[in-house]
């Protein structure tokens, strides 16, 4: 995350590990969680989320490679049939007892309609951006991530972050579902508008997306800059940030009094390598301050600001495809929710106040991003701007503290969950922040009255 400092940051964690702490160090960082067994008592193969939360021994797995092959799949395989993308969600959307879908022989685009990608369901972003760059094109913006199927962003609500820049299912302008009855339906803003405003942020209750016309912005190169400062300091310029940077986020980092900092804009200039990834290293660096430092909040924060807070500012140039995600090879489990903006830097001061006096395990940085409105049904950004915070929490280590202490706080500042991220909300409370909440619930009778599409899960978020 923070230049070739980075690198050097894991070896004097480790040089003080040597010096005193490695048997501690050892003691403290915990073993692999224990593994579901992979097959269960009817010979069925394990399906796992990338996190490990989640799993499931589906009864049948389905790779259709066309339309007629997803809507044949849907009308007759054993249900609840479910989609998975790339599995990186952390709730209960995916598991299923019957039939586990992959649409990963369903990608690629379809054809151009003028700017505009007819784009197959299961393409996943990080094939998408060199292909749209092809035809000299791009994506708005792109999530911190891009390994999710492009039907995998739309049914959660994926997004990247810039305060004038939509969510991806924002820039959809048309698509097509299969249904659970083998009907395939083409929608838009005009043609099945209800299907069309449902849709675009379904959570795969209302059938299976198989093709999305996409707005598409020229391909530019972008500036990417990357720095470290105090954390009070990027709070008090966060709203300036925003408004003048194309694409603004920050991570802060309990622990340390610091931020973390990326900005990035349109640029002419030429190309600069943005370098070799350092946020594994920089993760290192964390976690072991935190095992070596945890009975003591100021001599972890000492450290913190002694290792990292000298870390040299980063930069970038390059297609905005290239820079705006990010590797994450080191797993965690996560709760985001998605705040007024009027509320947004209040309720995120909360949380790291919260984590530092009550969670000394975490050292996981919050991310902390902003997203425009737009008016998909169960769009988190419906109605209005949005600023998000993500709190993750290492695989190892336990996450339970999200929903007692996190969500309380999130739930207070007037924040709606991700769709895809750890929330313990149920129909009750989900209309109560929904306005077409009741809409989207016609549609998805009328779509799937039998509810073959909705496993447990489902059925208890929708109340159904």
């Amino acid at each position: 995350m923070i230049s070739r400092r980075t690198a050097l940051l894991a070896g004097s964690a480790g040089v003080l590990a040597a010096a005193g702490g490695g048997v501690y160090l050892a003691v403290r960082d915990k073993p692999e969680p224990p593994a579901p067994p992979s097959l269960d008592a009817n010979k069925r193969l394990l399906w796992r989320n990338w996190s490990g939360i989640e799993h499931a021994y589906p009864a049948v797995r389905s790779a259709p490679k066309s339309e007629a092959e997803v809507a044949q799949a849907l009308k007759a395989s054993t249900a609840p049939v479910r989609v998975v993308g790339a599995g990186h969600s952390f709730t209960g959307l995916v598991p299923t007892s019957g039939t586990l879908m992959t649409l990963d022989g369903l990608a690629g685009i379809e054809r151009w309609e003028g700017d505009q990608p007819v784009v197959r369901a299961g393409m996943r972003l990080g094939a998408l951006g060199p292909a749209l760059a092809e035809r000299g094109r791009a994506m708005a913006n792109l999530p911190d991530i891009n390994k999710q199927s492009l039907g995998g962003c739309l049914g959660t609500a994926t997004h990247g972050t810039g305060a004038t820049i939509k969510a991806i299912h924002g820039d959809v302008t048309a698509l097509r579902l299969a249904t659970a009855t083998g009907e395939l339906i083409d929608c838009d803003a005009t043609q099945n508008a209800d299907v069309f405003n449902a849709a675009r942020v379904s959570l795969g209750a209302l059938g299976v997306i198989t093709q999305v016309r996409l707005a598409t912005s020229a391909n530019r190169r972008l500036h990417r800059k990357v720095f470290v400062e105090p954390f009070e300091e990027t709070l008090a310029k966060a709203e300036t940030r925003w408004a003048q940077h194309r694409n603004y986020e920050f991570y802060a980092v309990p622990f340390t009094d610091l931020a973390a900092n990326i900005t990035h804009d349109e640029t002419d200039a030429p190309a600069l390598a943005r370098g070799p990834d350092t946020d594994t290293a920089f993760l290192e660096v964390l976690k072991q301050l935190r095992n070596l430092t945890r009975f003591s909040t100021p001599l972890r924060k000492a450290a913190a600001k002694a290792l990292l807070g000298s870390a040299k500012p980063e930069e970038g140039i390059d297609e905005g495809w290239k820079l705006l995600s990010t590797e994450r090879p080191v797993r965690f489990n996560e709760m985001e929710f998605h705040i007024p903006v009027e509320n947004h830097l209040a309720a995120l001061k909360e949380v790291v106040e919260t984590i530092e006096a009550k969670r000394p395990d975490v050292f996981f940085p919050i991310e902390v991003r902003r997203i425009a409105a737009d008016d998909a049904w169960l769009s988190p950004f419906q109605g209005g701007p949005r600023g998000s915070i993500a709190v993750h929490c290492h695989y190892k280590d336990q996450y339970d503290f999200l929903f007692d202490l996190i969500q309380p706080i999130f739930l207070k500042h007037g924040g709606r969950p991700h769709w895809g991220k750890l929330h313990s909300l149920k129909a009750r409370e989900l209309a109560l922040l929904y306005p077409n909440w009741n809409d989207f619930l016609a549609v998805r009778a009328r779509l799937d009255p039998e509810g073959r599409l909705l496993n447990p899960y489902l059925k208890a978020l929708l109340g159904v």
